[in-house]
């Protein structure tokens, strides 16, 4: 399994991360309410500022301070890992 480090010392594992978002829009703010209503939501945000969303494959909802970017490349760099070998 691989390992995708969200901050903070968190770690997600990436092939369950359907999608990396930003918090800013009014549809995303609506998932991440109702991920909280559900009790579906993990905040890895440590009180920082969320700048990135994490839509995972179990329905749950994760909440990050590191940039959209900056997940992005991290799991770009493991799907090449696991595809190279």
């Amino acid at each position: 399994m691989k390992l995708i480090g969200i901050g903070f010392g968190s770690m997600v594992a990436a092939q369950r991360v359907l999608a990396i978002v930003a918090p800013d829009s009014a549809p995303i703010k609506r998932v991440i309410q109702e991920a909280r209503d559900r009790g579906m939501l993990i905040d890895a945000s440590y009180g920082r500022k969320t700048q990135a969303v994490l839509l995972m494959d179990t329905d749950h909802v994760i909440l990050s301070a590191l940039t959209t970017d900056v997940l992005a490349t991290r799991w770009e760099d493991k799907q090449e890992v696991q595809e190279n070998g």
